[in-house]
């Protein structure tokens, strides 16, 4: 395991250099999305019409925050199972996105879409919420705001902590991490 720090948008470049296993911290913008927003991104991607954000190297984080208190830019911030967002997840990737932030598995046709076009899944900490929040030094409703919490924000983040899950060469971190206490 190794220790990255790591601008937005990210490049192929980066992506290409971790490994299941690592941990990273994300400075920049970050893209807020569920599953009912990406259901209209993909659609909006599918149909050949601009997103609400630019694509290119993006980390999409799969959160729904809380409202702020008075002062803050965001709540609790944690992440969300990410299952929901795997029918998306690479459309998303094939039209430029590069890395995604939520907790749990994801299906085979999300890790074979990293390593085809270069992605990242990375894990946050689940019920983490209000720390994670603290590492978000701003949010804005940029698309969909009838969605609520799940509307797209983008957010600017500092060292925001995540690990990575699945890599670009196929790997998965849950795997591997039981396979080594695996009786055989």
């Amino acid at each position: 395991m190794a220790e990255y720090t790591l601008t937005t948008p990210l490049k192929e470049e980066d992506t290409r250099k971790l490994k299941a296993g690592d941990i990273v911290y994300l400075n920049g913008t970050l893209i807020t999305a569920r599953d009912a927003a990406h259901k209209r991104l993909v659609a909006l991607l599918e149909e050949g019409k601009e997103l609400p954000f630019d694509i290119k190297g993006s980390v999409i984080y799969f959160v729904g925050p809380t409202p702020p208190k008075p002062g803050d830019p965001i709540g609790s911030a944690g992440p969300t199972t990410s299952y929901r967002m795997d029918s998306y997840s690479p459309t998303m990737l094939k039209y430029g996105s590069l890395g995604m932030i939520g907790k749990g598995k994801r299906n085979q046709e999300v890790k074979d879409a990293c390593k085809e076009y270069g992605g990242i899944y990375f894990g946050a900490t689940g019920g983490a919420g209000a720390l994670l929040g603290k590492k978000i030094t701003s949010a804005k409703v940029i698309a969909y705001e009838e969605l609520g919490p799940e509307a797209v924000r983008e957010i600017t983040v500092e060292n925001f902590p995540v690990t990575v899950i699945n890599d670009t060469y196929g790997n998965d971190l849950y795997q591997m991490g039981r396979e080594q206490y695996e009786v055989k």
